[in-house]
């Protein structure tokens, strides 16, 4: 059976993002028997100028790393690396894939497996990579394969071979009487600057040829050092051997050093190739250190100092001006009214001032329902803002627009926005699904339905609140709670203005178009500002819960666009769809709403500790860490931040750069500027907020803060120039 016959539907076996196209593939010529060995692969396709890592990446970048989760009575083995190609970038080097790699791996079967006997055999994988180009990404993907039968799987046997063919082969280590005759030594020279590199052995057709050596061992070798220039090579007679520089950064003095030797330039090696173990001979020096950072005691002082005035101010109540309030109510008032121009708002606003134009309501009627409007969404308001705060005063980090945050609150507005783009559109009416006590309840109590539909407006705008009342609401959070409500209630109070208005001056609601078919299509095409806010939606719940979430959602959703339809119809018809549709929506309930309302987990690591700022000496880096910034602007200190990670290969590039540039450094000394490293190798909650804040999600991001000023944000790729207009813009100190 072909390796396509035995997977069954629904297997992903298959990722794909923007820049790569990752897939699990088997290879078992033998079948999955006991006692066996077959493969099991991860093929990667690069998108163009795309790149990840080998086992030994270079200066920068992270090794792809595959963690199986396999049956009782397998074992995998380590990965096959193929030979890789040298990926120099300015001053600095990598060993990397491009265009189509496939990193294979052994399972050994062992005796005692059986294949199941009922149901098939599930093959797992959790895959980790760094992809690259200028920028770098980190990735993953969780893949499965389910296994039909223990049948033989050929189906990627060239693909397989191919692999193969491209792993370096060992190459053993021999001697007769003292003289080589395969293998090999390395030699590190007397002042530790050089590694002479000695082979015996190689193919004879090799002779006289250019041949690449990489280095398997990291963190010892000059990597960007040229072939040719940098380091050298030559043959004498069946003998190779090679000079190769050591690193200035050199981070271990390994006893033994691992190579992987083949013809070719490095640039393009050509297979087969050989993995070489050499041991070691003569004395490494005793790697460099950085040299700590002193603290300078005037500047703890200042430190402390700052600490202990932060600390009492923190025992006294903020005191807010009459005219900072003043500012903020109307702030509020404005930000409230302009959330009627919004797409999630405008549409109820516009039906509710369209029923004006019907001519069986009195003016008392109007006024009435447009009071009740009013309370209901100041309620509404002042009720979501008390909320908050009190979340706040229980140790909660959140601010206006929490709700946002929590997949099922997002969940509910989408089936919100869904209901009400499909009532608005036609294809359902409410009271052709309610009881006839309640359908007809909007007849009898007209003013209460007013007062709900102020708190449904309320509802549908909290996705498009935060952006008009920023200032306003960053002051309500600081206030006291009286004077907090104050402004939500004037949120309130701007938000209703329109319909209240309108309510209220009869001119207003004549000057509306008569009644007639105009109002049927005005009504149908405010639906489709409500299916765009469930689009919007949609995504921010895939931020939150990944694709699966939000494909569940939109099978729910679509699920009860079909039950309310079904709802509408007349007759044995209704009853039989909509029984139909009852039943899937009570199935997609129980096994796909969870997915839609579960938050994707996040791997807990280690943040970068804070550190104590020390003396502002040239090219002095310390670790990044909010309080540390906030630390030194208040001293009055500007602060340059390098939001870095080691596997990113421009940050990399630019810390060599333009970041040890004398001219850069000089001036970030003359004027005083603290620099701070982020250091995002790992996963860190703490600089990913700070990146979010900055309106970035990747690195390399560099911000240059300044006290009472707004961050600025450099290009990715720096410059001298770029990097001295930012400084010249900063207050003389």
């Amino acid at each position: 059976m072909s390796g396509t016959a035995a997977l069954l539907g629904g297997a992903s076996h298959v990722v794909n993002t923007e820049q790569v196209r990752a897939e699990l593939l088997v290879h078992a010529p033998e079948g999955i028997r006991a006692g066996q060995t077959f493969w099991l692969g991860l093929q990667i396709e690069h998108q163009p100028h795309w790149h990840t890592y080998w086992q030994n990446p270079g200066d920068s970048g992270l090794p792809t790393r595959l963690q199986w989760q396999l049956p009782a009575g397998m074992q995998a083995g380590d990965i096959a690396w193929p030979l890789p190609k040298k990926i120099p970038i300015g001053t600095l080097a990598n060993y990397g894939y491009e265009g189509r790699l496939l990193l294979t791996v052994p399972v050994t079967v062992g005796a005692d497996f059986r294949f199941p006997s009922t149901g098939p055999l599930a093959l797992a994988l959790q895959a980790d990579w760094l992809v690259c180009r200028q920028e770098c990404i980190p990735q993953e993907g969780r893949f499965s394969l389910n296994l039909a039968s223990a049948a033989p799987q050929t189906l990627h046997a060239a693909s397989f071979e191919s692999a193969q063919k491209l792993s370096p082969k060992p190459f053993a280590q021999l001697q007769q009487g003292g003289t080589w005759i395969m293998g090999g030594q390395t030699t590190v020279s007397a002042d530790g600057q050089q590694l002479s590199l000695r082979v015996h052995g190689l193919p004879a057709s090799w002779r006289g040829q250019t041949l690449s050596a990489f280095p398997v061992t990291p963190s010892v070798v000059h990597n960007a050092a040229v072939q040719g220039q940098d380091w050298t090579q030559k043959w004498e007679g069946a003998v190779w051997s090679a000079q190769i520089p050591v690193s200035e950064e050199r981070a271990d003095s390994p006893r033994t050093m691992r190579w992987v030797v083949a013809a070719g330039p490095e640039s393009a090696p050509k297979a087969p190739a050989f993995e070489i173990e050499t041991p070691v001979q003569g004395t490494w020096p005793a790697p460099p250190q950085a040299a700590p950072a002193e603290i300078s005691p005037a500047l703890a002082k200042a430190l402390a100092d700052n600490a202990n005035a932060n600390a009492s101010a923190a025992q006294k109540p903020a005191a807010t001006t009459t005219l900072g309030l003043t500012l903020a109510v109307l702030g509020a008032l404005v930000g409230g009214f302009l959330l009627n121009l919004m797409p999630c708002v405008f549409p109820v606003l516009a039906i509710k001032v369209m029923g004006f134009a019907q001519a069986d309501t009195s003016q008392a009627q109007h006024r009435a329902a447009g009071m009740a409007y009013t309370v209901g969404v100041v309620l509404s308001f002042m009720l979501l803002g008390g909320l908050m705060l009190a979340l706040r005063a229980a140790g909660e980090q959140l601010g206006w627009g929490f709700q946002l945050q929590s997949p099922p609150v997002v969940a509910g507005l989408a089936l919100l926005f869904t209901l009400l783009g499909l009532n608005l559109a036609g294809v359902f009416e409410f009271g052709q699904m309610l009881p006839s006590s309640l359908a007809t309840l909007q007849s009898r109590h007209p003013t209460v339905n007013a007062g709900l539909s102020g708190v449904l407006a309320v509802a549908v705008a909290s996705p498009c609140t935060a952006p008009f009342m920023g200032a306003s609401l960053g002051l309500a959070i600081a206030l006291p709670v009286w004077q907090a409500l104050l402004v939500f209630a004037a949120m309130g109070v701007g938000m209703a203005v329109p319909y209240l208005a309108a309510s209220w001056w009869p001119g207003m609601a004549r000057a509306l178009p008569r009644p007639g078919a105009w109002m049927a299509t005005f009504r149908q095409a405010m639906a489709f500002p409500m299916f765009a806010t469930v689009i919007w939606l949609l995504w921010v719940l895939g931020q939150q819960t990944g694709i699966d979430g939000a494909s569940s959602l939109l099978a729910l959703l679509l699920t009860v666009a079909w039950l309310v339809w079904a709802l509408g119809l007349s007759g044995r018809t209704r009853w039989v769809l909509s029984g139909l549709a009852l039943a899937a929506l009570l199935w997609l309930g129980s096994s796909w709403l969870p997915l839609a309302l579960r938050e994707a987990p996040a791997e807990p690591l280690a943040s970068a500790s804070p550190a104590t700022p020390g003396t502002l000496s040239v090219g002095s880096w310390r670790p990044w860490s909010e309080a540390a910034v906030q630390a030194q602007l208040a001293a009055g200190r500007p602060v340059f931040v390098d939001f870095t990670a080691a596997w990113c290969v421009t940050c990399q590039f630019n810390k060599k750069s333009t970041l040890a540039d004398a001219r850069v450094l000089a001036d970030f000394a003359a004027r005083q500027v603290v620099l701070m490293r982020a250091d995002w190798t790992r996963r860190d909650p703490a600089i990913t907020q700070a990146l979010t804040a900055l309106g970035r999600s990747g690195v390399p991001v560099y911000a240059l803060y300044a006290p009472g000023r707004a961050p600025v944000l450099l290009s990715e790729l720096l410059s001298v120039a770029e990097v001295q207009t930012a400084l010249k813009a900063l207050p003389a100190p």
